[in-house]
């Protein structure tokens, strides 16, 4: 068995002395995870960092075996570690993917978005708002995406202002009525009302529905403890 590719790194374990376990994600084949041998020595260790793009060939004699790598560069990310914030950001995205995904499960849309994400990590723009949608778009690869466009009750278009904790579905502040203080604020940035803690709104409605319908429901595992960095850091910029 024998693929050839690109990928970017969101996973890197030790394994014996000199080896190490790499995770890549790549547009065509998904999660592939196979043994690079001696990449912790120095000459290897440096390519293998995490969001790194490679170019890897993936060989093995059965297809359900752990297989090899043979690795080279494409492109590096240095400012993925060199500020804190996108440190946090890209282990954040790196353990969610490893999460969710199955290996070998090709999402098109979710690796492309996460290389746009990462890019925009690494060149050090304003990327909290394109990290909640990546959030919205794990979700929706993962068969839980939220109805944001019409209200639950009424089927009104707008303005939508709540989303019910339950259904993932939006709701008019007319029509969530007395019941407004048990829903989920719907944020600006996904077409909610202006507010002064967008982000921290955006932040809870997404990390609601990952734990109870990703973790909880589905992997049966709580959530990476990386978000919850993530999610600390943002919040007190």
């Amino acid at each position: 068995m024998e693929w050839r590719g690109e990928g970017t790194v969101i996973g890197r374990f030790p394994h014996g002395e000199n080896a190490v376990i790499l995770d890549v994600l790549s547009r065509e084949a998904g999660r592939v995870v196979g043994l690079v041998p001696g990449g912790a020595g120095r000459s290897k260790s440096a390519l293998l960092q995490l969001g790194a793009r490679l170019s890897v060939q993936w060989r093995a004699r059965l297809e359900d075996q752990l297989g090899t790598f043979t690795v080279e560069p494409v492109r590096a990310r240095p400012g993925l570690l060199g500020d804190a914030l996108a440190l946090d950001g890209v282990n954040a995205t790196a353990s969610l993917l490893r999460f969710a995904l199955p290996e070998r499960d090709p999402h098109l849309r979710l690796a492309d978005t996460s290389e746009a994400l990462w890019d925009a990590m690494d060149e050090g723009l304003d990327w909290a708002a394109d990290y909640v949608r990546w959030e919205m778009l794990l979700l929706d690869e993962m068969g839980f995406g939220l109805d944001l466009t019409r209200c639950a009750i009424s089927g009104a278009k707008g303005p939508l202002c709540y989303v019910s904790p339950s259904s993932g579905r939006a709701v008019t502040a007319e029509a969530a009525g007395e019941y407004a203080p048990r829903l989920l604020r719907l944020p600006a940035m996904l077409g909610g009302p202006p507010s002064n803690d967008d982000l921290q709104h955006a932040l809870q409605l997404t990390g609601h529905f990952l734990h109870k319908w990703l973790a909880a429901g589905h992997v049966a595992k709580a959530l990476p403890p990386a978000r919850d960095r993530l999610v600390s850091r943002l919040n007190r910029r």
